[in-house]
Order: C-alpha cells, then structure tokens, then sequence
C-alpha cells in the first residue's frame, strides 16, 4: 500500500486507542498484532506493536503494508 487512505489512518489510530487487534499484510504475511503508537525514522512512517501472546515488539513501516484490517 503506498499511502493509507483516511479510513486506513482512522482505522489505525481507534486500535491505538482501544487496543483492538490488527491484521496487517506485509510480504505475503500476516501478522496479528496489537498497535500502540505511529512514529517517524528515516523519513517513514512507522506503526510500533506488539504480539498479543509474547508481548515481542513488532515495527511496520507503513509503505510495505498491503492491507490493514482489524480482528472482528
């Protein structure tokens, strides 16, 4: 995805709130995730998470993601 749309943004930032769970598409991967804030390095924009299990620190840089969608 080159670019989320309001909806994707708006999407991002209610999970950051809530802490609902996301499903985001990188690389022919899926990745369940809980958001926790959106941060800037290297002039990209990045979505910092964790794994709802391990509790492990996920970065996603949101030029690679191919989907967003949250878990229902």
């Amino acid at each position: 995805m080159r670019g989320l749309s309001v909806a994707q943004y708006d999407l991002l930032e209610r999970a950051i709130d809530r802490g609902d769970r996301l499903v985001l598409r990188r690389r022919q991967h899926e990745y369940v995730v809980v958001p926790e804030r959106l941060a800037f390095e290297g002039g990209r924009e990045q979505l910092i998470t964790r794994h709802p299990t391990t509790g492990d620190r996920m970065v996603f840089q949101l030029d690679e993601l191919e989907s967003v969608q949250r878990v229902s």
